[in-house]
């Protein structure tokens, strides 16, 4: 069986959402049978947990607790959804993934990506993506679209400038790590054209 998981990253403000949203319509019309979902959350107990991790009131939430909750989330959703729609054929758009945790909690955060990587290898038992597109864009940038979307804001988007730059530098850091599956797209760009570059990217690796 020859799975199709790809997975979409990025800092706050990227418009990988309504990318995804998009590609998945544009997918679905070609014929591709396509299952769309997000982490932290895509299941039942996984949009709880989700729900714990960025509850703007828990602010008191340690490090290391964030990043296992993380992966416990991921587990659930892996075991639940992502696996089962693979194993149906389907082609699997998962906003955010492993590379997240990587970037926010191993390298933002100061726990170590080694460290966070061996907690989420264990959890997703070595079941990485065929492709990871990250759209890269200045987090100013990013939080300043959020505002301008009048998203609402969660416990990461409250964190300080430094921390959001530090996020950016960590995904660059991953992708360099695993050049093979990540593909790094300027976000810089107007939605229109960062769209096309991904569509391209994904039907070539489908």
């Amino acid at each position: 069986m020859q799975k199709k998981f790809i997975t979409f990253e990025g800092g706050e403000g990227t418009g990988k959402t309504t990318i995804i949203e998009r590609l998945a319509i544009d997918l679905k019309n070609q014929g591709y049978d396509i299952l769309k979902t997000r982490e932290p959350g895509g299941s039942e107990i996984s949009e709880e947990i989700r729900k714990v991790i960025l509850n703007i009131n828990n602010t008191k939430m340690d490090y290391m607790t964030e990043a296992l909750l993380y992966a416990a989330s991921r587990r659930q959703h892996l075991t639940e959804i992502i696996l089962p729609a693979i194993h149906s054929q389907k082609i699997v758009l998962c906003d955010r993934y492993i590379d997240s945790s990587l970037a926010y909690q191993g390298y933002a955060r100061g726990i170590g990506i080694d460290k966070v990587y061996a907690i989420n290898d264990y959890a997703v038992n070595g079941f990485y993506p065929d492709l990871t597109i990250y759209i890269d864009i200045d987090p100013q940038i990013g939080l300043s679209r959020i505002k301008t979307n009048h998203r609402d804001m969660d416990r990461l988007d409250l964190e300080k400038i430094e921390f959001h730059q530090r996020v950016r530098e960590g995904y660059l850091k991953i992708s360099q790590m695993f050049p093979d599956r990540i593909k790094v797209i300027d976000g810089n760009r107007s939605l229109e054209e960062v769209y096309n570059e991904v569509k391209k990217l994904v039907l070539e690796e489908i």
